[in-house]
């Protein structure tokens, strides 16, 4: 029977993948606090090892080159496109909440 662990090279992958996400982030959309920093680089590097492989896989797809990459290509690309996107998302509803006054008060 075969085990549900992952080949190290693969874990590797989504590991890099998840971190590079959320560090390109972080150079796009700065924080304002270091709680929120906190917050968001969990979730991106969270959301990037959960759904790097799908989201590799869909992207790499809808890009017309799947058979151009290898697993470990699409992977990393797979977890650092969720990372980021994890990060923008939070970076948004953080902005939202602000704005509306349900934010934290500063």
């Amino acid at each position: 029977m075969q085990g549900i662990d992952p080949e190290p090279s693969m874990l590797a992958a989504r590991i890099a993948g998840a971190i590079a996400g959320a560090l390109v982030s972080l150079a796009y959309m700065m924080p304002k606090s270091a709680r929120e920093a906190t917050a968001r680089a969990i979730a991106g590097v969270i959301s990037g090892l959960v759904f790097g492989g799908p989201a590799g896989v869909v992207l790499a797809q809808w890009m017309g080159v799947s058979a151009l990459l290898s697993p470990d290509e699409t992977l990393l690309g797979g977890s650092a496109a969720a990372s980021m996107t994890a990060w923008w998302v939070l970076g948004a509803l953080v902005r939202i909440a602000d704005r509306t006054g349900r934010g934290p008060r500063a």
